[in-house]
């Protein structure tokens, strides 16, 4: 069964998702949309995408196309998502929905009543590290879970011009690791902490942002969880997750470029993790891809939906709201 896809918003995620729907024989990517797609011409041709156009409502209104994949700037993204659940598509959306969680339900509302399938961009979900963490822990191996402890670092804080229009580091950055927590502890989070400050770059501060946190996380079931996030690791984009309970612990370390070590006089040394994200999770990308266009053909269910996405968010502004008043929130 072939499915047609139209692909809304074509820049850095955007074209990686193009790359990985064109490997897929069961895929026709019959639109791109973008502002700027005149300057990506050359790009398009060679990807092989039939048609380009400035205006998502070509791709929308198009009846051949059964899914649309959103990859534009987060302040589109409801918009775009009603629009395409009224005409009937199925959406690959990347994170967060909005930036306004009254706008999130009524993209929530807009799908459900739409009775289409939509999935959300978190990829990590599909690393394959993780993936096998999660089914270890669906089967009770490590007993009651006590502690979760999550470590996210990018190499490199972003521009400040991004930081501006980002959300900010709880929506932008921490986002991923509150669907990890509740995808790996499988209990939704009933309490946040959160604390940080602009550490590696002062100038985040004056956009009411912050590039250093650290985040306390109670779930229904009891256990507790901490993430620590922050926007520069100089060796590289550090993933780490480690669980504690009654039989064990249970770490997932780094990715390396190799398992070479090497023992010196001068020392002992191993490469560093890869660069960013795109390195790091570009098999879980792949995978993320195939289990959507999956759940299109079989009719099953996505592994990270819209809900997951809006639960999300919502761990995102109570984390906001206890960072600016110094106390626990209830979610």
């Amino acid at each position: 069964m072939t499915l047609t896809f139209g692909v809304i918003g074509v820049g850095r995620i955007g074209q990686l998702h193009i790359n990985g729907l064109r490997n897929n024989k069961d895929v026709r990517i019959k639109w791109v949309s973008d502002l700027y797609c005149d300057k990506l011409s050359e790009w398009i041709a060679k990807a092989g995408i039939e048609n380009k156009t400035k205006d998502h409502r070509d791709i929308i209104n198009d009846p051949e196309v059964d899914a649309i994949i959103i990859c534009s700037p987060t302040d589109t993204h409801v918009e775009l998502i009603k629009a395409a659940a009224a005409k009937g598509k199925h959406i690959f959306c990347e994170k967060p929905i909005s930036l306004s969680l009254e706008e999130a339900e009524e993209a929530v509302e807009a799908v459900k009543q739409a009775n289409v399938k939509l999935q959300m961009g978190f990829n990590r979900r599909f690393d394959k590290n993780f993936k096998q963490l999660h089914s270890i822990l669906t089967k009770k191996e490590l007993g009651k879970i006590q502690t979760l402890r999550i470590t996210s670092r990018d190499p490199e804080p972003p521009p400040i011009e991004y930081i501006k229009h980002s959300g900010g580091l709880f929506m932008d950055m921490t986002i991923h690791d509150f669907d990890m927590a509740r995808y790996l502890m499988q209990s939704e989070i009933v309490e946040v902490y959160a604390t940080g400050s602009a550490l590696v770059n002062p100038e985040i501060a004056a956009y009411d942002d912050i590039d250093t946190a650290l985040i306390t996380l109670k779930f229904e079931n009891g256990s507790i969880a901490m993430i620590e996030n922050c926007r520069r690791s100089v060796y590289g984009y550090d993933q780490r997750i480690e669980i504690l309970g009654d039989h064990g612990a249970i770490d997932v370390g780094n990715e390396q470029s190799s398992t070479l070590n090497y023992h010196r006089i001068d020392g002992i040394r191993r490469d560093n993790p890869p660069h960013f994200f795109l390195e790091r999770y570009s098999d879980a990308y792949k995978v993320e891809m195939d289990d959507f266009i999956n759940a299109l053909q079989n009719d099953t269910d996505v592994i990270c939906s819209i809900e997951d996405g809006y639960k999300a968010q919502q761990i995102a502004l109570k984390c906001k709201e206890s960072l600016i008043s110094n106390q626990p929130k209830r979610i």
